[in-house]
């Protein structure tokens, strides 16, 4: 590959750009996380998350209660999988960035080639460095697995039309055991009153935790990657487990125009 490290797009934005700040901001999300009421029964450490890609101020909590589930696994997780949609580009399949690095403000996160390589031979999959360079679904849950996971290696991946069984093929052939987890990056609902959109959340969340084959890309833009996941789950025979649901009306918005978030923990 070509050596370059892809660059933040939304540092600064999204989440904060000083390294100090972000630190105390995704620990104090996690701390947070730690307090509020436990969904169901503790999972252990999950093979996998859905946690959501908001700036940090709408969706940090919710995505640090799917990623204090995976506490247990610091010094034992090596890769974590990251899959999430594409916003701004139209995509094929799944794409895979030829950087060796994505930048953080809190330091360079690997990029794993051997991953990549096994992940390219795999029908469906290109390099695509477009798409990567302003993606933001897949960024902002790189604090979040630095602070929680330390210094691991990531395999991004960014699913369009046609990825599902494509990147259920590419978790398949990357599975491994403990040392491998997978992320997936999704929001849930768009634009509505607060309480249209907790029903309509609430449906998609049943959906996602029944395992169902299809989730709607008008109701999660991350659909395509949930799909794909959820067919791993069914290959694998892992249970969906809610852990958090809530919208932007519940953290920092306005309660008559709301994005939805859910935390799902997969065991």
């Amino acid at each position: 590959m070509s050596g370059w490290v892809r660059r933040p797009a939304v540092a600064g934005s999204f989440y904060p750009s000083d390294p100090d700040v972000l630190r105390t901001t995704v620990t104090a999300h996690l701390d947070a996380a730690a307090t509020a009421p436990a969904r169901g029964v503790d999972s252990g450490s999950p093979k996998a998350l859905i946690a959501p890609h908001a700036g940090y101020r709408y969706s940090g909590p919710i995505a640090a209660t799917a990623y204090r589930s995976i506490l247990a696994g610091r010094g034992t997780v090596a890769r974590v999988l990251l899959a999430g949609p594409s916003h701004f580009v139209p995509l094929d399949g799944v794409a895979v960035s030829s950087a060796d690095a994505f930048a953080t403000p809190l330091g360079p996160v690997t990029v794993d080639e051997a991953a990549r390589d096994r992940a390219r031979a795999v029908p469906g999959v290109v390099v695509d460095d477009t798409a990567h360079a302003d993606e933001h679904s897949l960024e902002v849950q790189l604090p979040f697995l630095v602070e929680v996971l330390g210094a691991v290696t990531v395999l991004p991946l960014l699913v369009g039309r046609g990825g599902p069984e494509v990147l259920a093929d590419v978790l398949d052939a990357l599975w491994g055991g403990d040392e491998t987890r997978i992320v997936v990056s999704t929001d849930l609902s768009h634009y509505h009153d607060d309480a249209t959109a907790k029903a309509i959340d609430r449906e998609t969340a049943a959906l996602i935790v029944a395992r169902c084959a299809r989730v709607d890309p008008e109701r999660a833009c991350g659909a395509r990657a949930v799909t794909g996941l959820l067919e791993s789950a069914r290959r694998h025979d892992l249970t969906v487990r809610l852990l958090d649901l809530r919208t932007s009306a519940d953290t920092a918005g306005d309660p008559s125009r709301v994005v939805g978030y859910g935390a799902f923990a997969l065991a």
